[in-house]
């Protein structure tokens, strides 16, 4: 389809009108240009800076003016506050933030326990197990030491507002709708990077000692979970890196949920009928304990003791699992509903 010949300059003249729009409404709000440095006094509570992230970083402050930079990511450890100023955050995390990196360990604690407990036997494989256990817990701890303020266990935080504090690099705005101002940055310091040095030390203690172990001592029964750890651990990097914001909203239903189902495979895969087949062996009485432990977490996680004297009954909720099983197990075996003695 043919265009009249002034249709090109028709279409500029549009777009030059609505430049200019543009332009006459940022200047009528008072919006400042994101592209260029500011000097000068701000208003309180107006945002100098377009988008949910872009900040201005305080060059200088003197008694006659300030200078700031132009729009862009904040440092890390920083967040804009509402004039979109950059400000060290310096609060402390919540609960359910300490809670979140607790979930993290324990879900690469629990897949080194379970390849562990696949391919080991005998005594050795409580060895391996301390093992896994010891390294997680140091790798945790000197990824919280060298976090700002160092040399502390207490760290500062920036806290968690959305979800799309999670996925900065999804909200690089386009003022003029022709530039973008890259905004990325970590919104929700340390939460993100946090998950990946204690995956990486946990990698570094692994190789340290665990093959020495296994060697010495194991007499290599410890190879295959080393293996397998060399897989997993990459796989959770890569699955924090995707999922972090979404696995933050929703770990607590994950854990319970997984807990429940992996009570049930156990019972029913080391075919647990009775309290006395229970507590027959003590990795079963082992197995149920760490179900219990999760479950609880779980549990803490989703109230965030927000109400203690209501919230901390509900953890005995965490023996409902092992009741219910083993009433009602005897309804559901399949030999016993083919011969029809239910």
């Amino acid at each position: 389809m043919a265009y009249p010949r002034g249709c090109p300059f028709l279409f500029g003249g549009v777009a030059l009108l609505m430049s200019t729009l543009v332009m006459l409404v940022s200047v009528a709000q008072g919006t400042y240009d994101p592209f260029e440095p500011y000097q000068g006094s701000l208003v309180s509570g107006q945002k100098t800076c377009p988008g949910l992230y872009c900040g201005r970083v305080q060059l200088f402050n003197t008694s006659a003016n300030d200078s700031y930079g132009s729009c862009g990511a904040c440092p890390r450890g920083h967040r804009r506050n509402p004039m979109s100023i950059c400000e060290p955050c310096m609060s402390q995390p919540l609960l359910y933030d300490w809670l979140y990196i607790g979930f993290m360990v324990i879900l690469s604690l629990g897949l080194h326990l379970f390849f562990i407990d696949f391919f080991s036997k005998g005594y050795r494989v409580l060895l391996l197990h301390g093992t896994a256990v010891g390294e997680c817990i140091l790798a945790t701890v000197i990824a919280l030491l060298l976090i700002d303020p160092k040399g502390t266990l207490w760290i500062h935080a920036c806290g968690v507002q959305m979800l799309s504090d999670w996925y900065t690099m999804l909200n690089n705005p386009t003022p003029d709708y022709t530039r973008t101002l890259h905004c990325t940055q970590e919104a929700v310091y340390p939460l993100y990077t946090v998950v990946f040095v204690i995956y990486t030390f946990e990698l570094l203690l692994m190789m340290l000692f665990r093959p020495l172990l296994s060697v010495k001592v194991c007499k290599n029964q410890g190879r295959n979970s080393i293996y397998a750890a060399l897989y997993f651990l990459p796989l959770l990097v890569l699955l924090h890196a995707l999922c972090a914001g979404l696995i933050y909203y929703s770990f607590p239903y994950i854990l319970i949920i997984s807990s429940l189902i992996t009570h049930a495979i156990h019972f029913a895969y080391a075919e647990i009928e009775t309290l006395g087949n229970l507590f027959s062996k003590k990795r079963h009485i082992l197995i149920l304990v760490g179900h219990w432990l999760c479950h609880a977490y779980g549990i803490i996680a989703l109230t965030r003791l927000a109400d203690p004297a209501t919230n901390l009954p509900l953890l005995a909720l965490v023996l409902v699992p092992m009741v219910f099983y083993l009433s009602t197990e005897q309804f559901t075996e399949p030999s016993r509903i083919q011969a029809n003695e239910i």
